[in-house]
């Protein structure tokens, strides 16, 4: 289920893209037209004779209008704007005209054709996309036919013996190209109508002039050639409403083409599987358009609430630094007192020395408990080996993070608890940064800058670029508006008193930072940001470490999200996280990103099929967002810019990684399934810039 459905999902949505652009003449549409070739094989009775050309059974014969009949015809419709306005102005003076329709036309408007054929007119096939014939196969002019005849029985449950050629005109401007086109078309059963009196409305002349063109003269019997589909037909259909009723007073009469010739309909009604196969098809196309409107619709509200958000974090950002920036700006009294740190460690045998040396090392006093939570690597015996001061081993059998963490803050003697991973390093200043907010009595707990240190390799750099731009521009946002969603287990600080008001660490979910912050906002404490609290994290160096670490974080933020769901009817710092921090994480975290591949698949179909260049124009000036949005956390962070050369590369390929990890979340979510912790594979590599660790031996230097 996992695996099938995400690709069940985007065959689905590609499928529909397909369709859809199939039915708009997006995909395989043939906008060539050919000039005006020689005619001396053009048979001369078909030049000479009227617009009626019967090539059916081998026959070579044309038919003219009787004189004083009119038949109006209407070419590449129906529209959903004009199509009902011609339609109108038809019934109110009793006329009857020919619909020449596409496939594609019909496809999408169903109804129009219905109501052509229930109000007396006829309809004839115009092709399905509208190419020039005379550059196209037999196999696609059966094609173009069977799909619009698909169309019009789904329509309408009929089928035509009526075929108007798309950038026909006069009988005799039939070259030697167009008529092998008009006896194959005869051959497959149609009667091909031309016209012998063009009204030019589709060069918009204006009205007085459409009627003119359109008056036959001397009373002779004429199809007219008009348009109900193209473009603005506001001239036609006002012209229409005039010249009906002025031929009606000098004894014209308006008629279906077999009307005027006296003979039998066009239309065969069509029933049993052919009928239903076309309804079959309308509804295909009516789903695909509904939701692709329904997508493109979303898709832009999710488009507009992230470049808003964006505007927000940049704004709020800005905020933050010049607040805490200030010479003058305190916390409150200088927090001086000793506090416990505490590492849990499972199997951080690699990394867990430079880990406890980076710690002794700190500016400030701090008591350092490593829990190993049932290591089998010798971690435990590799720290108590180092003999250091202020550092002491606390061991228990196996029971996760969560337990381990309690496990130490049940030893803790401080009031103030750091937590980090065991496998990230402190810079000698980062516990003092940390703890300063806690100067300020409402705040319970303060999220550091957690930041990749293994930051060398493609997909390091990647992460980099996240957690600077992400993760640490998103906690400014979230300070200033009160509502920091998680304090990040690689470098966090906690009140002990609030740890406690709230049952310490809960395993109730995969993501206990998360959980223990929104816990904390519930409990009415403060959740603050301090930017200069550097910590040095190793991150995954493949992608399935980077999946499992991500399947984990986003999984367990969703459960973290449906166990605190309650803080949205709460009253009280609980509330305003409930009701501002939640719907934030949800749509950003959740929500948003679970849509995001659509715009993706928008892209290549754009780049594909067009518009190309509105489509590259678009992404990359979405790209340019992120990448000022980028430039900015950069700068605040004091990043240098270089490892910013592969953000475009991140948008490419890292960001369809996040996509298929959170989908598959969404989907263990929904089917009930259950998702343990996964060790990551630790190198040991990471140390803090200027630290005193020795990479290559692990040693503090001589």
């Amino acid at each position: 289920m996992r695996l099938t459905l995400p690709v069940l999902v985007l065959v689905a949505v590609m499928a529909m893209l397909m369709l859809r652009g199939y039915v708009h003449s997006e995909i395989l549409a043939d906008h060539r037209i050919r000039p005006e070739a020689a005619s001396d094989r053009v048979p001369e009775k078909i030049l000479d004779g009227g617009p009626v050309i019967d090539t059916r059974g081998g026959r070579t014969t044309s038919l003219r209008i009787p004189d004083h009949r009119l038949v109006l015809t209407f070419d590449d419709g129906p529209d959903p704007t004009w199509t009902p306005k011609v339609l109108d102005v038809l019934k109110k003076h009793h006329a009857h005209a020919v619909f020449f329709v596409t496939g594609t036309m019909t496809s999408r408007s169903p109804r129009l054709v219905r109501r052509m054929v229930a109000e007396g007119h006829e309809v004839g096939v115009h092709t399905f996309s509208h190419p020039d014939l005379s550059y196209q196969s037999k196999k696609r002019i059966d094609w173009e036919l069977s799909q619009t005849q698909l169309a019009i029985t789904g329509a309408a449950g009929i089928r035509t013996s009526l075929f108007r050629p798309p950038y026909s005109s006069f009988a005799d401007a039939m070259d030697n190209r167009s008529w092998p086109v008009t006896r194959y078309i005869g051959s497959r059963g149609y009667i091909t109508v031309v016209n012998n009196t063009d009204s030019e409305d589709w060069r918009k002349p204006g009205v007085d002039a459409i009627v003119r063109n359109a008056t036959p003269h001397d009373g002779r019997g004429a199809i007219v050639l008009m348009h109900d589909s193209g473009g603005d037909r506001h001239q036609t259909v006002q012209a229409l409403d005039r010249l009906i009723p002025q031929l009606q007073r000098r004894g014209y009469t308006f008629g279906n083409l077999t009307e005027v010739l006296n003979a039998p309909s066009a239309h065969t009604p069509v029933t049993g599987p052919d009928l239903w196969q076309g309804r079959a098809w309308i509804s295909l196309v009516q789903a695909a358009d509904g939701a692709t409107d329904v997508l493109v619709a979303g898709l832009a509200v999710v488009g507009a609430a992230v470049l808003a958000r964006f505007a927000l974090m940049l704004w709020l950002s800005f905020v933050h630094a010049r607040r805490v920036r200030r010479g003058s700006f305190s916390w409150g009294p200088p927090v001086t007192e000793p506090v416990s740190v505490l590492v849990p460690a499972y199997n951080e045998a690699k990394c867990i020395e430079n880990t406890v040396r980076s710690l002794t090392a700190s500016e400030h006093p701090v008591e350092i408990l490593v829990v190993d939570d049932g290591s089998s690597d010798g971690t435990a015996r590799i720290v108590e080996d180092l003999a250091l001061p202020d550092v002491r081993v606390i061991r228990q059998t196996n029971a996760g993070k969560p337990a381990a963490l309690n496990r130490g803050l049940a030893h803790a003697r401080h009031d103030i608890v750091v937590m980090m991973d065991g496998d990230t390093v402190f810079e000698p200043a980062t516990v003092g940064e940390l703890v300063q907010p806690f100067g300020d009595p409402r705040v319970g707990a303060v999220a550091g800058n957690a930041k990749v240190g293994n930051r060398d390799s493609l997909i390091g750099a990647w992460q980099h670029i996240e957690y600077v731009m992400g993760f640490n521009l998103d906690r400014r946002m979230y300070d200033v508006l009160r509502c920091m969603p998680t304090i990040p287990g690689a470098v966090g600080a906690f009140r002990r008193t609030a740890l406690e008001r709230v049952g310490g660490m809960s395993d109730d979910t995969l993501a206990e930072d998360t959980d223990i912050t929104m816990a904390i906002h519930r409990d009415g404490w403060r959740v603050v940001y301090a930017e200069r609290a550097r910590a040095w994290t190793e991150a995954p160096e493949s992608v399935s470490q980077l999946w499992s670490q991500r399947y984990r974080w986003s999984y367990g933020t969703m459960q973290a999200i449906w166990k605190h769901r309650g803080a949205l009817l709460d009253r009280g710092p609980s509330g305003r996280f409930g009701r501002v921090g939640l719907p934030l994480v949800s749509l950003f975290m959740v929500v948003a990103p679970l849509l995001a591949p659509l715009i993706d698949a928008f892209l290549l179909y754009g780049i594909v099929f067009g518009p190309t260049q509105k489509t590259i124009g678009a992404w990359l000036g979405v790209l340019a967002v992120q990448a000022v949005c980028a430039a900015y956390a950069f700068r605040l962070d004091r990043e240098r810019m270089t490892h910013l050369v592969s953000l475009p590369l991140q948008q490419i390929l890292y960001r369809q990684l996040m996509y298929v990890v959170l989908l598959q979340s969404w989907i263990t979510a929904l089917t009930g399934g259950r998702l343990r912790w996964q060790k990551l594979r630790r190198t040991g590599v990471v140390e803090a810039p200027g630290g005193g660790v020795d990479q290559a031996k692990g040693r503090q230097p001589a």
